[in-house]
């Protein structure tokens, strides 16, 4: 973890420089940066305003269901069952881009309005930082679970940062990968505990807070409430909130007419606990909370509805009927904004 600690520095000290030799922020890029021939200056601007925001997210029933599939009575990944195994949840990879993108884009605001200057040859250039995954799949069975840089997950997640409106780049993605062990499968109840350790070694990286804080984004199926509550309690100086998807073991035919029941949010250390049942409500909340644009939040809704059309899934689903009922949310979210 010490490689992300001295990397990450160097590329921050390096967001700000000449324009032809400026290099693009980047958490988890493997490849040293070349050492840029710049000669420094007491006008030179601050590199960071605003810490920047590293989503921190589970997979199973978090990115995609694991549609709750069962071996020999153990749950392989998790309980939700309203999508199929695999199935990327809608939004999901938009929801994770806005929250990256959100700070990249108040960090350069500041800096147009304070120190933009079109004859000087400074400029900033950011890039929002990769996602990084706490998973409890074993990493003992790596060889056939690990993540690669060509799976359907690494490609949707580059995806999105590719085709944005807002800031495109070829850079943003998967970023550091953090595996469970073949005990927590053995003994779930430890789940929590090792994806919270794993925290701990993620934020090497950055202790200070300065350079990067975090969001956790996990579920209610597999302990990331106990791991997510933790982070809250032990590190609030560094963790932004904590968003739980709301998933069921129960078929959707047995939800009621209003889709099943969302916790209220609550704090934990003065830092919020936000239970969600869709990204678009994930997006409402984080824009409520300060964590995403309001055009995020809209793009979010367009990305949700797109993908729910594309997958023929009809009107009276019960994946309908949750969207609809958190883009009412999303609605009056924006309406106290804009009031």
């Amino acid at each position: 973890m010490m490689v992300y600690s001295s990397l990450l520095l160097s590329l921050v000290l390096l967001c700000c420089c000449l324009e032809e030799s400026a290099v693009a922020f980047s958490s988890t890029n493997n490849n040293a940066p070349p050492r840029p021939s710049t000669k420094a200056s007491s006008s030179t601007p601050p590199l960071l305003t605003f810490p920047l925001t590293q989503v921190v997210s589970d997979i199973d029933d978090t990115l995609k269901s694991s549609g709750g599939v069962q071996v020999a009575g153990v749950n392989l990944g998790g309980i939700d069952v309203q999508y199929e195994r695999g199935d990327f949840y809608p939004g999901v990879f938009q929801f994770m881009w806005e929250l990256s993108l959100h700070p990249v884009t108040v960090n350069q605001r500041h800096y147009d309005d304070n120190f933009y200057d079109e004859d000087s040859a400074f400029s900033l250039q950011l890039s929002p930082p990769k996602v990084a995954v706490l998973t409890a799949r074993a990493e003992e069975f790596k060889a056939a679970l690990e993540i690669k840089d060509g799976s359907k997950l690494a490609k949707a997640l580059r995806r999105t940062g590719e085709l944005s409106d807002v800031n495109p780049t070829k850079e943003w993605g998967i970023g550091p990968v953090l595996y469970g062990s073949v005990s927590e499968w053995i003994i779930q109840d430890r789940k929590g505990l090792r994806k919270f350790n794993n925290f701990e070694r993620l934020i090497e990286q950055d202790p200070t807070g300065q350079i990067l804080q975090y969001v956790y984004v996990g579920d209610t199926g597999e302990l990331d409430q106990e791991a997510g509550e933790t982070m809250l309690r032990e590190y609030p100086e560094v963790v932004k909130a904590v968003f739980l998807h709301v998933v069921s073991s129960d078929p959707p035919s047995s939800y009621p007419p209003s889709g099943i029941p969302i916790p209220s949010p609550k704090l934990v250390n003065g830092r919020p606990l936000v239970f969600f049942r869709t990204y678009v409500g994930a997006a409402a909340r984080a824009t409520q909370l300060g964590l995403m644009e309001d055009d995020g939040l809209m793009r979010v809704v367009e990305e949700a509805e797109r993908s729910l059309k594309e997958g023929g899934v009809p009107k009276e689903s019960s994946k309908w009927i949750d969207i609809e009922r958190d883009i009412e949310m999303a609605y009056r979210t924006l309406e106290v904004d804009l009031s």
